[in-house]
């Protein structure tokens, strides 16, 4: 099924598997862009892994470091995790990324990669 993994090897090792992608690709719609600048959004969700934690995010000349980098699915998203993204609710979070992604179904058990992130504080 596309878009749908489970738990490897890797992270049943507490390994993390390759990048999918780089950092420059972690944050790139505008308006999320401007919620990390803003401080309300201090994570993101991806199909694929993009950084390890310490690398370093750049977005308008500030920067950002990436404090830890895990797998969750969908199901397990919480008000909270959807808070750390910039929205609400968890529903708030869902509608937006089905509306990015026509014909994306939401199954609770595909599972994401989850970056978290904070300003460099220079």
């Amino acid at each position: 099924m596309k878009g749908v993994f489970y738990v490897t090897d890797h992270e049943a090792n507490n390994e993390l598997p390759p990048k999918t992608c780089t950092i420059d690709r972690l944050v790139t719609k505008p308006d999320d862009v401007i919620k990390v600048l803003e401080g309300k959004k201090t994570a993101t969700r991806r199909n694929g892994r993009y950084a390890d934690a310490g690398e370093v995010m750049v977005l308008k000349d500030k920067k950002f470091v990436v404090e830890c980098v895990y797998s969750q699915s969908l199901g397990e998203l919480t008000n909270e995790d959807a808070r750390r993204e910039g929205y609400e609710t968890a529903e708030a979070y869902k509608q937006s990324i089905l509306s990015y992604h026509p014909g994306m179904t939401w199954l609770p058990k595909m599972r994401v990669w989850v970056h978290e992130f904070s300003p460099v504080n220079e």
